[in-house]
């Protein structure tokens, strides 16, 4: 869960550095790409350490998908809260898609990542003790 919360967490970071400054439009633009990439900062803060931890668990194409489905969630709220645009059947239907395509990444549990995972004597819990210590 640790690395689902991190990835929402940096999602929501970005879609606000990303499109936030769209209810701003009359900012200089150097304004906003400074700004956006001071947001863009912490994204990646959240980002780096929950493909690191996910990747003791998951394999990188697992991780990708994930933070795919995160980003339209968080996006798809964005959307409608803060730029008050409308959700529409074509974009829903969007997402379905996409979810078809995460089940068929998560469709094989037993591939190589995890029998080294299950033989690994490292886990993410002993790279952040680790990392703690030094």
């Amino acid at each position: 869960m640790l690395t689902v919360a991190l990835l929402l967490l940096s999602n929501i970071f970005m879609t606000f550095a990303w499109y936030g400054h769209l209810n701003f439009k009359s900012a200089p633009l150097w304004q906003v790409v400074l700004f956006s990439w001071g947001i863009a900062f912490f994204e990646y803060c959240l980002a780096v350490p929950a493909n690191r931890f996910g990747s003791f668990q998951f394999t990188t194409a697992q991780l990708k998908i994930m933070q795919e489905v995160i980003t339209l969630l968080v996006f798809s709220g964005f959307s409608i809260i803060f730029l008050k645009e409308q959700l529409k059947w074509n974009y829903i239907a969007a997402f379905v898609l996409v979810i078809g395509a995460v089940s068929l990444v998560f469709l094989d549990t037993k591939g190589s990542r995890h029998k080294e995972a299950a033989n690994s004597t490292y886990t993410a819990e002993t790279v952040i003790a680790s990392d703690i210590r030094k």
